[in-house]
């Protein structure tokens, strides 16, 4: 893909919605040939992205256009080996928080701009995320993570994996969802929330 073909994509991204339905459009990377954390040229180039890319993506685009973003990530229980952690792309519009996510299920999508805190924000995942015998494997939220304070901009042309973002950011500090002490009350998915769950996009 050339630079003006790619100049020519981000213009028109000039919302936080036109990413998402940018993202939407875009086939889920199944990273069939081993892990990958392209950078956002290099993504639009080969035309697929996880969530990991698809958020980052995300920050490139709302920094065009002046809208406050940071990395979200979202870590799974070390006893959930079927599931995988999570990343977002959270901003900010007109003093409330929203997200914009890749994903290939039916949950873990947009979220509009009306919660007050990143965390607020966080707690709308957690019930959206479990395992097909029901059980919610969301075990943290990270505090947003600022990509451009820490890397600048040099990773959006880069043309290897941003292996050292993607670690940074999971080192990053992490909020448990669910206090200790009401781990006992936390109830599994029930049959229809799981059926509707199975739903995917590619």
């Amino acid at each position: 893909m050339k630079n003006n073909k790619i100049k020519t994509i981000i213009k028109k991204l000039n919302t936080p919605q036109k990413v998402q339905d940018f993202l939407d459009k875009i086939p889920f990377n199944f990273e069939k040939r081993g892990d990958t954390y392209m950078a956002p040229i290099k993504m639009l180039r080969e035309n697929k992205a996880h969530c990991f890319e698809g958020a980052v993506f995300a920050c490139f685009c709302l920094k065009q256009l002046g809208i406050p973003n940071f990395l979200l990530d979202f870590k799974v229980k070390k006893s959930a080996q079927d599931d995988s952690d999570h990343t977002i792309c959270l901003f900010k519009m007109k003093g409330f928080w929203g997200a914009i996510s890749k994903t290939n299920h039916s949950v873990l999508r947009y979220r509009d701009p009306i919660y007050k805190t990143p965390r607020e924000l966080a707690m709308s995942y957690y019930h959206e995320y479990f395992l097909d015998d029901g059980e919610k494997t969301l075990k943290s939220f990270s505090k947003p993570f600022d990509i451009w304070q820490k890397f600048k901009t040099d990773w959006v042309y880069r043309e290897d994996n941003l292996d050292d973002i993607a670690l940074s950011l999971d080192k990053s500090p992490h909020f448990d969802f669910v206090p200790k002490n009401n781990l006992k009350f936390i109830r599994k998915v029930g049959k229809t929330e799981i059926k509707g769950a199975l739903v995917t996009e590619w």
